[in-house]
């Protein structure tokens, strides 16, 4: 059985536009932490930046089990997906205090989920330096996806249905924006 899917590892701009182009796409996401038992927790959660520049950032109530969880243990993974593909994102959360990113931050979707404006102290900014991330494109409709999987059932080989990559994120990080 031959493969003529590739996984590459990636640290170019072409891979880091890819990951921005499916998150973008996207829009909301599961948010997974390393709950205070050890266990994982995902959650979905609405990115409120579109621009990806290394850095993610989300809304949360202050009191919420995500907050404590990264406050116990700031390992995260966040991952995406779009009719494009799927993204999964790990990176280093933290709970910050910065009035005006929250204020230049909020949106609609925000609003609809707090009572409170951004300056409000129930409201808590969490910013996400991402580390790596790991994507899988499937550029075309269901349709063309699914006649990879059939043409790969006649001919014994997997289907070629996109491109997989683990790209590197050494993009600079600034949690004080």
């Amino acid at each position: 059985m031959t493969n003529t899917n590739r996984t590459n590892t990636d640290s170019s701009a072409d891979g880091v536009t890819t990951v921005a182009e499916l998150m973008s796409e996207a829009g909301l996401c599961m948010f997974t932490t390393v709950g205070r038992d050890g266990h994982l927790i995902s959650r979905p959660m609405a990115l409120q930046e579109a621009e990806f520049d290394g850095d993610l950032w989300f809304f949360a109530a202050h009191d919420s089990r995500k907050v404590a969880d990264i406050a116990a243990n700031p390992t995260v993974n966040v991952s995406f997906q779009s009719g494009e593909g799927w993204v999964s994102l790990s990176g280093t959360a933290a709970v910050v205090e910065n009035r005006t990113k929250a204020e230049e931050l909020w949106n609609t979707r925000a609003a609809t989920w707090f009572e409170k404006n951004p300056d409000s102290r129930e409201v808590a900014l969490i910013h996400v330096a991402a580390e790596g991330a790991e994507y899988w494109s499937t550029p075309g409709s269901k349709v063309s996806n699914l006649m990879a999987y059939a043409k790969a059932k006649i001919t014994n080989e997997r289907p070629n249905i996109g491109e997989h990559a683990v790209v590197e994120l050494e993009l600079p990080h600034n949690s004080t924006d």
